[in-house]
């Protein structure tokens, strides 16, 4: 039997754990690539040690490189972080669990380098991947999507930023309420409970899709405590006819805690919401995604929030573009040219609500800091920053 590299070795001596803890009695994760077998991290009482791979011995992780960028990572020349966004590095299965060892074996040190963690609120624990110091910023991810979604983003904001991401209630590693209502009302008072545990008086915040929706919510009923509002494709009240509206009312998400799930319909739905066919982006949403939603409780919670933005009430006393002129916060509403689940239709009904919101067209789908990092994350800090950004005006486009 070979012994351990000794790049894996260096990496696995280097573990902080005050930067990631699995938070579970077991974990596996296998390392591939460097050397003639593969080796696997386990993580129990005591710390992590290696173990040969065994492939009749599921692993919960995997992260695969060549050797180059293993030799690379152990010299201390960069961070596994880096070389995962650069596309010199693969995570699988558990993008938390992968990424969390990443960010524990690198040579980065300080307050400011990523960490992830839980914290304890009133409704539930959160788990939260966080980088950077400075001005707090806030980031909700979408339905089914997980904080990973905006592992860019915490990298591109971290320089100037304290970056929390998190998972919301029901997805991902936070705690899922079985009858929790996870419609905008609880996840808005999810976020202001986060900012209450973290001592946070005030957050700018950041929302794509069901992010977004719970971003407005935030502002609409807790102004005091966010600055400035950046709605990447957010989910909005439909204004179209909803045929199914009646029937679903009477379908109770808990459901979802004995329906099985097929993979291939579910796979189908998360390229549709990330629409980069073949990146690794794509492979690692699919994987976040169900492994919240093959379990029966990240399962009920989905279908809770899906029905939740398919039923929710446009007009009326309180429905949304009812309230939506309410709005304080100064806002960036980023459409995607190619988004086939919010459309940039919408744009000129925000107008009318809120004239001076600032509007940012990109050529993409529903989730524009993986598909267009780059100009989502200029555009993000150049408003967050309180430089003018996009137009006031309705996008062309729409």
């Amino acid at each position: 039997m070979d012994s351990p590299p000794a790049e894996l070795e260096t990496l696995v001596e280097r573990y902080d754990s005050t930067v990631f803890d699995p938070a579970r009695e077991c974990a596996r994760i296998r390392l591939q690539g460097c050397g003639r077998q593969s080796w696997d991290v386990v993580f129990e009482e005591g710390g992590p040690y290696l173990d040969p791979s065994d492939p009749d011995r599921r692993a919960d992780a995997s992260i695969t490189a060549d050797e180059g960028t293993w030799k690379t990572l152990a010299n201390d020349l960069a961070s596994g972080m880096a070389a995962y966004r650069t596309g010199r590095l693969a995570v699988r299965r558990d993008l938390h669990l992968g990424a969390g060892f990443l960010a524990a074996t690198a040579a980065e040190q300080g307050p400011g380098r990523l960490r992830f963690h839980h914290v304890k609120t009133p409704g539930a624990e959160i788990s939260v991947m966080e980088a950077g110091e400075g001005p707090p910023v806030l980031l909700l991810h979408g339905l089914g999507a997980t904080k990973a979604s905006f592992l860019p983003t915490v990298a591109a904001l971290a320089k100037s930023h304290r970056a929390i991401a998190i998972d919301l209630p029901g997805f991902g590693d936070s705690d899922k309420p079985l009858l929790a209502a996870y419609d905008p009302a609880f996840f808005a008072r999810s976020g202001v409970a986060l900012l209450d545990a973290l001592g946070i008086e005030q957050a700018d915040v950041v929302g794509n899709s069901m992010g977004g929706r719970a971003a407005l919510e935030m502002g609409l009923s807790a102004p005091q405590r966010v600055g400035r509002l950046v709605l990447l494709t957010a989910s909005l009240a439909w204004l179209r006819a909803r045929p199914w509206a009646a029937p679903l009312r009477l379908v109770a998400p808990q459901l979802g805690l004995i329906q099985p799930a097929p993979r291939p319909i579910v796979e189908a739905l998360v390229r549709r919401l990330v629409p980069t066919q073949g990146s690794e982006w794509t492979a690692a949403g699919v994987d976040e995604f169900l492994r919240s939603y093959l379990s029966p409780r990240g399962r009920s919670a989905f279908y809770a929030a899906a029905r939740n933005i398919y039923l929710e009430s446009p007009w009326g006393e309180n429905g949304f573009w009812t309230r939506l002129p309410q709005l304080e916060a100064q806002s960036l509403f980023v459409w995607g040219s190619r988004d086939a689940i919010v459309p940039i239709g919408f744009a000129r009904h925000v107008h009318d609500a809120l004239p001076g919101a600032r509007h940012l067209v990109l050529d993409c789908g529903h989730v524009p800091q993986m598909e267009r990092p780059e100009e989502t994350h200029r555009a993000m800090l150049s408003f967050l920053a309180g430089r003018r950004v996009g137009r006031s005006a309705v996008p062309l486009a729409a």
